[in-house]
């Protein structure tokens, strides 16, 4: 199928969705949030297609449209579109588009492009203790890359985080614990060792702590919900120049407290059960902050989520900040989350204007 340039006469986008390729060749990403999008966008008078940087020619895309009366995907060739949403679900495909001419592409025909990729933990780390405001609400951390510093950091915390910079959805995320006789416990969503000292420790976790550049965070003795912790997922967007709140979900610790995320056997709660208006007012400047922050200094961010959480001495802490959040397993959520997407490609097009 060959769509012609009669799409720019359109009064609403057309939304071009980057995305990659699995190592077998088969197209990546949240297929449900694209095949969603797409409805949305069609009741909007606009259309939107998926593809890959394999497909990126000089003036014209080879890629994917959703076609809701067949139910499938249909291959077409079209001209750039108006804004390039980015999705790209791999970092290593992120890299291949930077040393690429696609940014120079969209630069010359002056194709905005939405959201600039992950967020390296490191980085986000380093903007937000330098924030004014921001910096109150980040756990005491520090590079896991210096034996003596991170021995250090345990015996004073006791208790620590160790995160990859590059990481997602909880993915290599480990506890490090010093018990009463100085022994080392190390606890990950699937297995625990023990290591008689920090030395034997450090021995055979260097080259893992320096290859995927960790960091350690102090841990945070979380707000409990019936004897389990709980921390708070926030979903915002951008909308005139400023952040909103699209949803706010809860997540609780079950079988551990590693991680409360779902797919490692978190346990989903409704907000409406501990909101109150303090809650909300910090979730809406919080959101703020963080965009207008994240976008002046990576380029625009038109979306993110926060996880945070709340300490049993009532401080607030950010945990993390994705800048492709996984979709919210709360249907009302992932609802508005399309309808604010959908607004915001109107809006950074100019297509809602007369």
């Amino acid at each position: 199928m060959v769509m012609n340039r009669s799409w720019s006469n359109r009064k609403t986008p057309v939304i071009g969705i980057l995305t990659a390729r699995k190592k077998d060749g088969l197209i990546a990403g949240n297929g449900t949030l694209f095949m969603e999008l797409q409805k949305k966008l069609i009741s909007l008078n606009g259309i939107s297609f998926i593809f890959t940087l394999d497909g990126v020619h000089q003036e014209a895309i080879d890629g994917f449209i959703f076609n809701p009366e067949r139910n499938g995907w249909e291959k077409i060739t079209t001209p750039f579109p108006d804004l390039v949403y980015n999705r790209i679900p791999f970092r290593r495909s992120e890299e291949e588009l930077k040393r690429s001419m696609f940014f120079a592409s969209l630069k010359e025909k002056n194709i905005p492009f939405f959201n600039p990729g992950f967020i390296d933990k490191s980085e986000l780390y380093h903007l937000f203790k330098n924030h004014p405001y921001l910096h109150t609400f980040i756990p005491a951390t520090i590079p896991a890359n210096h034996k003596q510093m991170l021995s250090a950091f345990l015996s004073h915390h006791q208790s620590i985080y160790l995160k990859p910079s590059r990481s997602a959805r909880g993915n290599g995320i480990f506890k490090l614990e010093l018990d009463t006789e100085k022994k080392i416990q190390i606890k990950g969503l699937i297995e625990n060792h023990e290591f008689i000292s920090f030395d034997y420790f450090w021995e055979e976790w260097e080259s893992k702590l320096l290859e995927d550049n960790y960091l350690a965070q102090e841990e945070i003795k979380s707000i409990l919900y019936e004897g389990k912790r709980i921390d708070f997922r926030i979903l915002a967007h951008a909308e005139n120049n400023h952040y909103k709140v699209t949803g706010i979900g809860i997540r609780q610790s079950q079988k551990q407290d590693i991680t409360t995320h779902i797919p490692s056997g978190g346990r989903l709660l409704p907000y409406e059960l501990l909101q109150n208006e303090e809650y909300d007012l910090l979730f809406e400047t919080l959101v703020q902050y963080i965009g207008a922050s994240l976008s002046e200094t990576f380029g625009f961010f038109g979306e993110f989520s926060i996880d945070m959480g709340i300490s049993q001495s009532g401080q607030y802490y950010i945990y993390e900040v994705n800048s492709k959040p996984m979709s919210f397993d709360e249907t009302d959520i992932e609802e508005r989350k399309i309808e604010h997407l959908c607004q915001l490609f109107l809006e950074l097009t100019g297509k809602n204007k007369d």
